[in-house]
This record gives C-alpha cells, sequence and structure tokens, in this order.
C-alpha cells in the first residue's frame, strides 16, 4: 500500500523547491571554495614568522644557513626538477624523520627549512616536525607551483635541477 503526498500546488512530494535546491547549490559552491582555498594554500603568507619565501630560501638554503627539504613524491621531482640547495627527501617515508636528521647531523635545532607544491604539506609536516623535538622549522608557504604567499620557485624563476630515481 502506498500513500501519496501531494504539496499545496498539486505537485508530487518528490519535486525539490526552488529555495532547497539553492541551498544545495550554495553549499556546493561554498565547500568548493573552502577545497579550493586549501588546496591552493590562498590564505598563505610569506615573510611572517617562521616562514621564509622562495627566493629567500634559496639563498638560505645555497649558503648553508638552512638545510631546504623538498618534501614532495618523486613523480613531483621527477615533473619540476627539485629547486637548487633542496634535498628531496619524500615526507611519506617511515623513515622521513631519521633521514632528515641525517642531513642535519643529528641535530634537531638545526634550521630546517620545508618546501613542496603550494605550501599544504609544509606547513602540516612543520607541525609534525615541531611536535617530534626540532625546533627550528621553517615552511616555505610558496612551495614550487605557488600560493597565497606568492608565484612560487618555478614561476619565479629560481635555479632547479633535475632529479633523477636512486
Amino acid at each position: 500500500m502506498t500513500a501519496e503526498h501531494n504539496t499545496p500546488d498539486g505537485q508530487g512530494a518528490g519535486r525539490i523547491t526552488r529555495r532547497a535546491f539553492g541551498l544545495g547549490v550554495g553549499a556546493m559552491i561554498v565547500g568548493g571554495a573552502v577545497f579550493a582555498s586549501r588546496w591552493y594554500n590562498i590564505s598563505a603568507q610569506a615573510g611572517v614568522e617562521g616562514t621564509l619565501s622562495t627566493p629567500d630560501a634559496h639563498s638560505a638554503a645555497v649558503s648553508g644557513d638552512v638545510v631546504l627539504i623538498d618534501i614532495r613524491r618523486p613523480d613531483e621531482w621527477q615533473t619540476t626538477g627539485v629547486g637548487e640547495g633542496a634535498i628531496p627527501i619524500d615526507m611519506r617515508r617511515d623513515d622521513f624523520t631519521d633521514v632528515l636528521l641525517v642531513h642535519t647531523a643529528g641535530r634537531t635545532d638545526t634550521p630546517v627549512a620545508l618546501i613542496c607544491a603550494r605550501g599544504v604539506r609544509s606547513r602540516r609536516m612543520s607541525r609534525q616536525l615541531s611536535e617530534a623535538g626540532f625546533t627550528t622549522i621553517i615552511d616555505v608557504p610558496e612551495g614550487m607551483l605557488g600560493s597565497g604567499a606568492g608565484p612560487g620557485w618555478l614561476k619565479r624563476g629560481l635555479p632547479t635541477v633535475t632529479w633523477v630515481a636512486e
């Protein structure tokens, strides 16, 4: 046995109202905007405490003032190259911290700057390394591809080196 419910205009209850449709579309737009702002790191800022712009990160890495770590994946290094002066260590490695400690001579107080594609992963990894006891972790929020913090390593024309799989 089925029951038929009608709305005041005589239409079936299965029909969506304009208001419900508008609310649904609005929710999708807001959700998409939030996703995009996180994906492209729109609210990022370089030059604030604990961050470096890509030119400053490059200078500091080449001069030896920081250990610059490119935490992206090997396929990303293959596509764009690795920034000059950066050491590629895939952040997904189980032994990431151990490999990082090799490059800092076992010191957790060595200044370490992290770069990824758009600054999202480097921000997250900065927090994780700080919680693991590293005391001078610096984020490069522009990343290789650019974000809200700036155009990024590649668009700034900073030098890269070709990454070759080990």
